[in-house]
């Protein structure tokens, strides 16, 4: 089973916790694990050694020669590692075909062999979106969104390597950069939602996406949408993903989804 991160030394702990989600669920041919960095560096070097230590777990460290991202917008909150997951065809080795990026701050409460088998049904991507008709308009308009393309979260996404090889081209992405960049806001989903967006495989959000925040907007109408609690979640949901500034390791955090990542980080 292949998977990917991308991300900065800030992240690791947080990264811990997700890969041993993961890890606890057996795997007849294990992990490989591509952490794509800016740099190889010591707390990276050491968090290989010690995840490698889990029988058939294989972390491979790939330094990523950002020059190809030079004129793409890097801010404090956002550098400019979250782009990588863009080309991750022409990164990673040739010999994948398919490839499960998860961002950090996620944690599997369930086997995720059926996400990572899933059928692509001839599309680049599987992933989620959290918007609703509204906001999901509104990214439209300010991203110049010309058809009715999702708006999707990238922390959970599965990847045609294969096919985005043949297809992609690296100078669309640079000219969508140049002409909407200024207007990004999340700038790896803005970027993957407008240029590749009809070319995604929808999957539920409220099982390969979870998030507190959904929780609470799904349990406004009790009666449409009926009541998600703890015992929905366990029976229910593959995946919760912690995004946004409501972190279970930080102070403040509000949710009932703290459990889950509290349970693997506390082993």
């Amino acid at each position: 089973m292949n998977l990917m991160f991308t991300l900065d030394s800030n992240y690791i702990n947080p990264l811990k916790v997700c890969i041993n989600s993961v890890i606890r669920f057996p795997c007849d041919d294990g992990w490989d694990i591509y952490l794509l960095v800016r740099e190889k560096s010591e707390p990276f070097i050491a968090l290989k050694e010690e995840l490698e230590q889990n029988d058939g777990v294989r972390i491979n460290l790939l330094k990523v020669n950002e020059e190809i991202f030079s004129s793409f917008p890097e801010t404090a909150k956002y550098s400019r590692v979250v782009y990588y997951r863009i080309f991750a065809a022409s990164i990673l080795p040739d010999s994948l075909d398919r490839v499960l990026y998860l961002d950090p701050d996620t944690v599997a409460i369930k086997p995720i062999d059926g996400l990572y088998n899933i059928d692509f049904e001839g599309q680049y991507f599987a992933a989620c979106s959290h918007t609703k008709e509204i906001l999901t308009e509104i990214n439209r308009v300010r991203l110049g969104i010309k058809t009715d393309a999702p708006y999707i979260n990238t922390g959970v996404m599965m990847m045609n390597l294969q096919l985005l090889r043949e297809e992609q081209t690296v100078k669309e992405v640079l000219e969508y950069v140049k002409k909407r960049g200024k207007h990004f806001i999340l700038p790896d989903q803005d970027i993957i939602s407008a240029v590749y967006g009809e070319r995604v495989k929808l999957l539920d959000t409220m099982i390969y996406n979870l998030s507190d925040r959904l929780i609470m907007m799904n349990n406004l109408n009790p009666i449409m949408n009926g009541i998600i609690d703890m015992d929905w979640v366990i029976e229910n949901t593959v995946i919760i993903h912690y995004y946004g500034d409501n972190k279970p390791w930080k102070n403040g955090y509000k949710g009932i989804l703290n459990t889950f990542y509290d349970e693997i980080a506390c082993k």
